[in-house]
C-alpha cells in the first residue's frame, strides 16, 4: 500500500482570459486562499502575475499549490498602472473578473462564490471578464 503525503503533492492551476475588449496592456492574475482581502486587496494574495493581453488568449499558470480552495481575481490593466481604475461610485473602468465566473450583482463576489477545489495536478479554468 503506497500512501502519500498531502503536504509534499502540489498542484497547478492555469487561469485562460476570454472577453478582452482590446489587445492593450496587461492582465493582472491574483490568487487568494482565503476571504481574507479577496477580491481587491492584492498584498493579501498568495500569488500574483501577469500576461500580456495581445496573448490569444492571455494565460497565467499559479505554480506548486497545495492542494485546497482557492480563488483568482482578474483584471485588464489597459493603461498598465497595476491598479483597477474605477470611475464614480466606484464602477470599474476596465474589465475584471473571477474564478467561477459568478454572476455580479452589487459588488465583488465573495470567496466561496468564487473558490474552486485544485487538489491534484494541473487545473485549467477560463474567466470570462466583464466590462461595464
Amino acid at each position: 500500500m503506497v500512501s502519500m503525503d498531502l503536504q509534499t503533492m502540489t498542484c497547478s492551476l492555469s487561469v485562460a482570459i476570454t472577453g478582452l475588449k482590446n489587445s492593450q496592456g496587461q492582465v493582472r492574475f491574483s490568487l487568494f486562499n482565503s476571504a481574507e482581502g479577496f477580491p481587491g486587496s492584492g498584498e493579501q494574495a498568495i500569488a500574483k502575475g501577469s500576461a500580456s493581453a495581445a496573448d490569444a488568449p492571455p494565460i497565467f499558470t499559479f505554480e506548486n499549490l497545495q492542494p485546497g480552495q482557492y480563488a483568482a481575481a482578474v483584471f485588464h490593466d489597459v493603461n498598465g498602472d497595476g491598479i483597477l481604475n474605477r470611475g464614480l461610485m466606484g464602477i470599474p473602468r476596465e474589465g475584471f473578473g473571477f474564478s467561477n465566473n459568478p454572476k455580479i450583482l452589487m459588488g465583488a463576489p465573495s470567496f466561496k462564490r468564487a473558490a474552486i477545489n485544485v487538489d491534484s495536478g494541473c487545473l485549467e479554468i477560463c474567466i470570462q471578464l466583464k466590462y461595464f
